[in-house]
């Protein structure tokens, strides 16, 4: 899915202009995993400063799980569960593609669980189009259609695509504290 980002910012008048309009610096339609896209479309420090300095601070990030107070605006299309089903289907290669687009992501899943993973963050993930399985413990799942919305607090997930067409959500990351 190809993103059009357009980023406001203040004229040295102090008007308000199109300070970026164009596709996000992180995004890539994934060869190892057919119909799989990301796009990391905007991040923010812990403490976020207006006006935009017209510095795109999203070719700077290292690491897609914000830390506490940080955020990252991803929008995510998974393909059909199929596509991993299939036996032409190479899981070390997509992992490999995955490391080099979502830098820090990887680590936060499950190895002996494909899917499952946790993050230290707040997420408020919307459903933009098709429809998507949030999978919890003990295999307790929650189908979610087109504008339906989750907030998912730092639980163990899954995302699965049970259908036959992608399903393409927007999600807000923002990085928390452990209260445990």
């Amino acid at each position: 899915m190809k993103i059009r980002r357009v980023v406001t910012a203040h004229s040295g008048e102090g008007k308000s202009i199109i300070a970026i309009d164009g596709a996000p610096p992180w995004s890539k339609e994934f060869e190892h995993t057919p119909g799989f896209g990301s796009n990391l479309v905007w991040c923010t420090p812990p403490v976020p400063v207006v006006p935009f300095n017209g510095v795109d601070p999203t070719p700077l990030v290292t690491g897609f799980i914000p830390s506490p107070g940080e955020t990252r605006f991803l929008v995510v299309t998974f393909p059909p569960d199929a596509v991993m089903a299939d036996p032409h289907f190479d899981p070390v290669a997509a992992a490999k593609e995955q490391a080099e687009q979502s830098p820090g992501l990887l680590a936060a899943f499950e190895p002996d669980n494909p899917g499952m993973h946790t993050t230290p963050t707040l997420d408020y993930g919307i459903v933009l189009d098709g429809e998507i399985w949030l999978e919890l413990d003990n295999g307790r799942t929650e189908r979610l259609q087109r504008h339906d919305v989750v907030i998912q607090n730092g639980t163990r997930h899954a995302w699965r695509n049970k259908g036959t067409a992608p399903a393409t959500l927007a999600f807000i990351l923002i990085g928390a504290r452990a209260n445990r």
